[in-house]
């Protein structure tokens, strides 16, 4: 084995890990950690698990049997995917998969039963049997629909174990112990897995997991919470689990008897509350009236619940009424409120928001809110406030488990009195005691927005009477607890019910689904005009979470600190840091941070409980001066031989470049780059132009001091970047692709820093400055214009797979564009930021007019029926080339009664050298014909297709 060169920096299996991260983003709330509390951008779990297996894992001069063998160990095999499988497939399913295979087909009537749309297993046979061998066919994406993910796995067969272990040498037969073995043939010691940008855990967790020692840190308290409870409270024995749930029950019970003894939750019916349903109120500025605001006054589709707004004196009453009418239910979908301003019902005129809140511009052109800056043990706003806040509606249980909505009545109304009472009698000793909120809120990028729109100043203004009061109950039960572990988990559950029960919780109407939604819907804090609220026995659902057991390593070691002042030794750093365009995670997190100071010191008395603002990583002008200086902490705190990998998701080369020139001024040298679709729908991304995969970054220590010149560099750099590609494609599955062309040109990206970070100096560079242009001036950097040179030579190196390389050489760039382009339709790729890519890869401008389609999911070509004879004259390149010829003669053929003869016709008549170019011809004929067999081209390629297909034996059969 070769000690020297990790399995990380020759291949990856990018497809297969891509397919898995996204399984594991869609399982929400199933995910491992998602449970424990609301972090922004947790990176998926198999993603850490294959980074640090794939840099603990040695190469060996077979390549081919290290993928397998890091397959295996990921259980990404068929083996390991037999193993995983859970699901059953249904009778009509298998006969649907043996319908599709043309060597099952025989079998159809043998093993089926089909009558009209029911088909069952013919008695007599194995349906296990018919079931593994259908399976055995399906794709990997496919099959991944029937399987767990991998770390729900147990443990491996043994004929895997049996392989892992004569290939690497080991005697494993846990991931734990090979990770202990392999640790010990490398560095004589387990090894260190850190992370100082923990965040939500996922790095210092998965590390535990799999048997490393993990060392977590981050600047932000909440993240150390979250990280720490990841690897002890998972980590827990049955024991321990059972204490911790018993005591959920034990508060939830205190806290709801409590509640229930005030009397401020139930009925003259003894009916108890689940939901309160609140509206800000404001005068109109025109008339004069009070108008209750909301942008809708559906409360509930599937019960038909809506609220309706009658006139009665200066003000409107608020009805509620379940079982609407369809007229009824279309008048309360439009609210009172809309994003032109408040519409007055009374005079139906319309006033923006800026208006009605008195918003001016100070001497310094900055607006000023009108609204009255709250008082520290505010919670609600004052009678002549411009704003105020009524109760409109109440989700009420019967004994007997009925639910029903009601509007307040008398007795609701005393109830809230009685509410508003206790908080405004107790708040001040309770901010004092640390029950509830007392922090200010600083001004920041997000928190400025809450001052901004409600005037709020302090985080305890986000929260009405209500929920201040359940908050500060549960507060005072979990604080009466000795155990340490039951009190984080006391924590994690307050945090968990005051992120679902804010007054930035949307009330969701929608079918099957009237609730709340939590505050962190969004990475944001915005405020609402109408919103939800929960009583103490609707807290259930937050209060309880699942706490999903693992075996962690328990001697890891979690610190909040600064990632410069870190100084712990790691031999592999995985970082996913926090990037020029992050999540305020600072900001966002005193939301949290508010609630927990006096729990988080009494457990943790060494930490500190505040965000540590001023020395969070921010996108400005500091960012890449604050970056070197953490980067080099860590570059300082690993061995020689030690690794790190850094995650982040851009494909810009401007930003790749200040990437590689932080690094480099780190220390780092950069060794390979792999790309890993890791972003789903829920995770906030649209479809489209958006960034969807995590680059993984992989580096060493800088250990040389070679020199060399640009110029001397540029040809070592063409020649990285053949070789890392032709070693990509010569390890590409052709049945299941593992790269796709963004994955080659990041390869080509990385293997361009490969060549630059070797070297301890360029002669005629200067990296602060080339730091200072790649920020601030792209165009003229002269890393950039390497990164993009890099890019160039990588879509020469990408040959479609149908193409021989040696015709594809003759292909003048907007042909290599177009065709490029129709090999991605094949694959179902309509993303226009792919044609965006192509055409700065082959260097094309004016590509529209070769497209039928640029909107963002539908991006595709024109086919030539829809070019038909139009001049393309903003690219001369296609207009004059071969592809564009072959095109007119399959349209002319068309057009002149579906006669190949035709087409052929044209096109010797349009072609002097017909015969030298007869090669190209068929090879591009070819390539279009197979369109017609693809089912997502078959609507707009059948025609051309079909007569690129005859036209491709005219061709093939002509004689001179």
């Amino acid at each position: 084995m070769d000690n020297q060169m990790s399995f990380i920096e020759k291949q990856f299996p990018v497809s297969k890990v891509s397919k898995e991260s996204y399984k594991e983003r869609k399982a929400n709330n199933g995910q491992t950690l998602t449970g424990l509390g609301k972090w922004w951008g947790r990176k998926p779990l198999i993603l850490v698990r294959a980074a640090i297996l794939g840099c603990l894992m040695p190469c060996s001069d077979n390549p081919k049997a290290d993928m397998d063998i890091f397959l295996k160990i990921l259980s990404m095999d068929n083996d390991g995917l037999i193993d995983r499988k859970q699901k059953s497939l249904s009778a009509k399913e298998l006969y649907e998969i043996a319908q599709g295979n043309k060597h099952f087909r025989q079998f159809l009537n043998e093993w089926f039963e089909v009558d009209g749309a029911k088909v069952k297993i013919r008695n007599g046979q194995d349906k296990n049997d018919i079931e593994m061998r259908l399976f055995k066919t399906l794709g990997y994406d496919d099959k991944l629909k029937y399987c767990v993910r991998p770390e729900q796995l147990e443990t491996l067969r043994k004929d895997s174990w049996n392989a892992i272990n004569h290939h690497l040498g080991t005697s494993a037969k846990s991931l734990n112990e090979l990770v202990e073995q392999l640790s010990m043939q490398r560095y004589g010691r387990l090894i260190t897995v850190g992370d100082c940008f923990s965040g939500g855990g996922s790095i210092p967790f998965e590390a535990a997991r799999i048997g490393a020692k993990a060392y977590g840190s981050d600047l932000n308290p909440i993240a150390g919470l979250l990280t720490w409870a990841n690897i002890h409270i998972l980590g827990s024995n049955d024991d321990e689990v059972i204490e911790m749930k018993s005591f959920q029950e034990k508060i939830f019970n205190s806290v709801n008897a409590e509640m229930s003894k005030l009397g401020i939750e139930h009925n003259e019916n003894g009916d108890r509350a689940l939901s309160y349903l609140y509206c800000v109120e404001a005068k109109c500025p025109e008339c004069g009236i009070k108008v209750p605001l909301a942008p809708s006054w559906l409360i509930g589709k599937g019960t038909k619940t809506v609220a309706i707004l009658s006139k009665n004196g200066n003000r409107y009453d608020i009805s509620i009424k379940m079982a609407a009418s369809s007229k009824e239910m279309q008048i309360a979908s439009e609210g009172t409120i809309t994003s032109k301003g408040l519409v007055c019902p009374n005079c139906s005129m319309t006033t923006p928001i800026s208006i009605l809140r008195g918003d001016r511009v100070d001497q310094n052109s900055n607006t000023v809110s009108g609204l009255r800056q709250w008082e520290k043990s505010d919670f609600d706003f004052l009678e002549d406030d411009i704003y105020n806040e009524r109760l409109y509606a109440i989700k009420y249980e019967t004994k007997d488990g009925q639910r029903y909505y009601r509007a307040p009545n008398e007795r609701d109304l005393a109830n809230e009195l009685n509410v508003k009472q206790i908080v405004s009698e107790n708040i001040v000793s309770w901010q004092e005691q640390g029950l509830v909120p007392s922090m200010a809120i600083e001004s920041g990028y997000n928190t400025d927005q809450v001052i901004r729109e409600r005037g709020w100043t302090h985080w305890n203004h986000l929260f009405n009477a209500r929920q201040l009061l359940i908050g500060k109950t549960l507060l005072s039960a979990v604080e009466k607890e000795k155990n340490t572990k039951n009190k984080v988990v006391g924590l994690l559950g307050i945090n968990k019910c005051v992120d679902w029960n804010s007054k930035l919780c949307i009330w969701n109407a929608g079918i099957g689904n009237e609730k709340l939604q939590n505050t962190f819907t969004t990475q944001a804090l915005n405020t609402l005009f109408n919103y939800g609220c929960r009583s103490s026995a609707a807290i259930d659902t937050t209060w309880f979470y699942a706490i999903n057991q693992n075996q962690t390593y328990k001697n890891s070691l979690v610190e909040i600190t600064d990632a410069r002042d870190v100084n712990t030794i790691s031999d592999f750093w995985i970082t996913d840091p926090p990037y020029a365009d992050a999540v305020n995670y600072h900001e966002l997190s005193e939301y949290f941070l508010a609630w927990d100071k006096r729990l988080l010191q009494e457990i943790f008395p060494q930490w500190y409980t505040d965000s540590k603002r001023i020395l969070a990583v921010k996108g400005d002008n500091h960012f890449s001066h604050t970056m070197i200086d953490i980067y080099s902490n860590l570059t300082n705190h690993m061995p020689d031989d030690g690794m790190q990998v850094v995650m982040f998701t851009h494909s810009d080369p401007a930003v790749w470049a200040q990437l590689a020139l932080i690094m480099w001024k780190s220390g780092l040298r950069v060794t390979a780059a792999w790309n890993i679709a890791t972003e789903t729908e829920s995770g906030g991304l649209k479809d489209g132009n958006y960034v969807k995969g995590t680059v993984l970054l992989v580096l060493r220590k800088q250990t040389g001091d070679d020199m060399a010149f640009l110029d001397e560099i540029n040809a070592d750099i063409r020649a990285e970047v053949r070789r890392q590609i032709a070693s990509m494609l010569e390890l590409e599955n052709k049945e299941e692709p593992n790269f796709t062309d963004p994955d080659f040109v990041l390869a080509a990206y990385a293997a361009s820093l490969k060549v630059l970070t070797s070297y301890k100096t360029i002669e005629d560079l200067d990296l602060d400055y080339e730091l200072n242009l790649a920020i601030n001036n792209p165009a003229q950097s002269s890393i950039v214009k390497i990164i993009e040179a890099a890019k160039k030579i990588a879509y020469d190196c990408v040959i479609p797979l149908e193409f021989e390389s040696y015709l594809w050489k003759d292909l003048s760039n907007a042909e290599k564009f177009y065709i490029k382009g129709l090999e991605s339709e094949k694959h179902g790729n309509y993303q226009i930021s792919t044609y965006q890519e192509f055409a700065r890869g082959f260097n094309i401008g004016g590509y529209g007019q070769m497209m039928a389609s640029e909107k963002a999911n539908t991006a595709r070509l024109k086919t030539p029926v829809e070019m038909a004879g139009r001049t393309i004259s903003e690219v001369p390149d296609f207009e004059n080339s071969l592809l564009r010829t072959v095109f007119m003669g399959i349209y002319t053929g068309i057009k002149e009664d579906e006669n190949p003869s035709r087409a052929l016709g044209y096109i010797k008549n349009e072609l002097p050298n017909y015969w030298d170019k007869r090669d190209m011809i068929k090879q591009l004929l070819s390539f279009i014909k197979d369109t017609k067999d693809i089912d997502n081209m078959t609507p707009h390629w059948e025609q051309s297709a079909t007569m690129a297909d005859l036209l491709h034996s005219l061709v093939t059969n002509d004689s001179i």
